[in-house]
């Protein structure tokens, strides 16, 4: 076995299998108890082609939630054949699929949370351990975390989360109140934002300017195309650095679809590098500039241009394929909007494909 070996000598190599479909805290479980017996640990991931997760997405999970674990590898396989646990026939063909994965390793433990771990051990001329058959250790399961993500979100780890985690772009014209909405929704949510990268650029442009001309205004400040595309990379991995430790929304004060609107604001279009580096978020929040008064900061420069910019908003966003809520009336009013939105995000919960099941 590649990758060194671990402490433990009871078993020289163990075995592992499952579908991890998520992987959460009891397969993470499953795993250390197997690191902690084996010299060797193999973990087989093996869904079948129609689950809703990629293989390779999971696997890549396992590896960085047990990078403290180099003796563990693991391995992933599509195993599509029916499961059916009276089956000799059928249990050969997923055998093969393992011994497959196992590249003519032999096993001497086979480590298994599930009711088929004996039978599987005794396939591989193997010592059955059984961890946590009763989920009382730790009461989770792949069923129930796809049913219902919101109510283990704590026993996911960060990658999975920031995978499933539903992304609440708030959008608007200068001082309509987007940061002050984002900043609102996760308190309310009791979870994480994203502040507008763009806001602490414009900032640093003009006190560089300020070093050299103390009487510099936002409106000595330029732009160019490096600038937005700045814009793009730095709010993207901000937000994808929040999404993994976020609960299951996650706020975002702007996005590239923003940013290519200022971009057209300041340089008159927008360049194919911006747009082309737009995501689909799970929601919009656009914030409407009518009766929200100018509130100049020293960093805003266009009061003249907030209903252009509003209109240019609902015009990109009635386009792009995702849901929009426009936020009207005082704050109160937005909030209580942008809170019926988001609750019913949650509401409409999150849809996997069925995993193969045995037969009846």
């Amino acid at each position: 076995m590649s990758g060194g070996s671990g402490p433990g000598r009871e078993f020289r190599h163990g075995l592992v299998v499952g579908k991890f479909y998520p992987p959460h805290a009891g397969h993470h479980a499953l795993v250390e108890a197997a690191a902690a017996r084996c010299a060797a640990v193999t973990v087989v991931v093996a869904p079948s082609r129609r689950e809703s997760i990629p293989l390779d997405l999971r696997v890549a999970w396992l590896r960085e939630a047990h990078a403290a674990t180099p003796w563990v590898r693991f391995v992933g396989r599509y195993d599509d054949h029916p499961v059916d646990y009276a089956d000799p026939a059928i249990w050969d063909l997923h055998c093969a699929v393992f011994a497959d994965a196992l590249g003519g390793e032999p096993v001497d433990a086979v480590f298994s949370s599930e009711a088929y771990g004996t039978e599987l051990a005794r396939r591989f001329d193997a010592v059955a351990v059984c961890v946590d058959l009763d989920r009382r250790v730790v009461p989770v399961s792949g069923t129930a975390v796809r049913a219902d993500p919101v109510a283990h979100w704590r026993r996911l780890s960060p990658p999975v989360r920031a995978w499933l985690v539903r992304r609440v772009v708030v959008v608007g014209a200068e001082s309509t109140g987007t940061t002050t909405m984002a900043a609102a929704l996760a308190a309310h949510y009791g979870t994480a934002w994203v502040p507008e990268y763009g806001r602490e650029l414009t900032e640093r442009k003009l006190a560089g300017l300020r070093r050299v001309r103390p009487d510099a205004t936002i409106f000595d400040v330029t732009w160019d195309r490096a600038d937005f595309v700045e814009v793009v990379r730095a709010q993207q991995a901000a937000e994808d650095a929040a999404a993994r430790t976020s609960g299951p929304l996650l706020f975002c004060d702007t996005d590239a679809r923003a940013t290519a609107i200022w971009e057209e604001r300041y340089l008159g279009s927008s360049s194919e590098a911006v747009r082309v580096a737009a995501r689909r978020p799970a929601l919009y929040l656009l914030t409407g500039h009518e009766g929200v008064p100018f509130a100049d900061d020293g960093l805003r420069d266009g009061e003249h241009l907030r209903g252009w910019m509003t209109g240019r908003f609902r015009e990109e966003l009635a386009g792009c394929g995702v849901p929009v809520v426009e936020l009207r009336g005082p704050h109160e009013e937005r909030l209580a909007a942008a809170v019926a939105a988001c609750d019913a995000l949650l509401a409409a919960g999150w849809s996997f494909t069925d995993p193969l099941l045995p037969a009846l």
